[in-house]
């Protein structure tokens, strides 16, 4: 799959979900609701995937 296709997956699935959850909602209610429709289209995905970011000379710790 490409990535215009994966975007495209995507895109309808935000579009689903604001018009059926609409605004004003918590973060993680659109997050969870976006994990459960992307998983309905086969796409393996992760939710709050930690990483590690370099800053100037030092390392900042992973967080999520």
């Amino acid at each position: 799959m490409t990535e215009n296709e994966i975007s495209y997956l995507v895109r309808g699935a935000i579009f689903k979900i604001y018009n059926n959850l609409g605004p004003g909602l918590f973060e993680s209610v659109y997050e969870s609701a976006l994990f459960y429709e992307l998983t309905k289209v086969d796409l393996y995905l992760q939710k709050q995937v930690e990483v590690t970011i370099a800053y100037e000379e030092i390392t900042l710790e992973p967080a999520i």
